[in-house]
């Protein structure tokens, strides 16, 4: 039986009885408009830990557009019946009031990870995701919390966190859910008209043919720009960066030897898409 709690109290108050059971606790931490992608991560879960907590909060404080948070779909209702049927045992859906009370004066920082790509281009972004999860956490008492890869920096960001401070949780990231065309699922999606969404996995496509460009020996700078020229190509609006990190600090390549990334972020109809590989 799936429950929707909205307070921290009845949270705690269930998870006390999970734990003195001997439950491992997982927790699915989302911003809802659930998808494929989303409830992946909550079947995985499922398998691994003896409860499950799935939380719906759409975070104020990582929005640096008052527009997109506004545009943000909410859903809570067929997100819940979702849950359900995955068979998720609480979905936590606090009001903002409960996660930020009057006063609330606290900001958690990551620094490094946190600071190229969407940490320039997004000012605010990660401090927003590190407070909330340290939040969400703090609230949940997981044991286990699961991320999915498609924001591959911000998986960076609550690994950092969570070894920087100690926290009694394991960091799990799971696979990027795609449609069959390639396209990364999103809950932005919803967002792209017909056509748009016929164009948008050419920003996989032309990632997947950057990485075998570099792999064959052309050169980064030239690999990226051809990226960048593909997806223009197709009609995207701009491309805001198609880049090649290392892929645990998110630092420049510099030895070719450590794990790679390719990550990369670019407009369409309005919808601001994100998407990354290992190469």
């Amino acid at each position: 039986m799936t429950v929707i709690l909205r307070t921290v109290a009845e949270l705690r108050e269930v998870v006390r009885g999970w734990k003195a059971e001997g439950h491992v606790v997982g927790v699915v931490p989302t911003m809802g408009a659930l998808h494929d992608g989303h409830l992946s991560l909550a079947r995985r879960a499922k398998a691994e830990c003896g409860r499950v907590i799935t939380t719906i909060f759409v975070n104020p404080k990582q929005f640096n557009n008052p527009d997109d948070l506004k545009k943000y779909p909410r859903t809570e209702e067929a997100d819940a019946a979702l849950l359900r049927w995955v068979g998720v045992e609480v979905v936590f859906c606090p009001a903002p009031e409960e996660v930020y009370p009057q006063g609330f004066v606290t900001t958690v920082s990551v620094g490094g990870v946190s600071q190229p790509l969407e940490g320039e281009l997004r000012p605010g972004h990660f401090d927003g995701v590190a407070t909330v999860v340290a939040k969400l956490f703090g609230m949940t008492q997981a044991d286990r919390g699961y991320f999915g890869q498609k924001d591959w920096q911000q998986l960076q960001v609550v690994q950092r966190l969570v070894a920087d401070l100690n926290m009694a949780v394991t960091v799990v990231g799971c696979e990027t859910v795609r449609d069959p065309d390639g396209l990364a699922m999103s809950s932005r999606n919803v967002r792209l008209t017909a056509a748009g969404r016929q164009k948008a996995p050419a920003l996989y496509a032309a990632m997947l043919a950057a990485a075998r460009d570099f792999r064959s020996g052309v050169p980064e700078q030239e690999a990226m720009a051809r990226a960048t020229a593909a997806v223009m190509a197709e009609g995207f609006e701009s491309v805001e960066y198609i880049e090649l990190r290392d892929a645990e600090t998110l630092g420049p390549v510099t030895d070719a030897d450590r794990p790679i990334r390719m990550l990369a972020a670019a407009w369409l109809d309005g919808v601001r898409l994100i998407d990354n590989i290992a190469v």
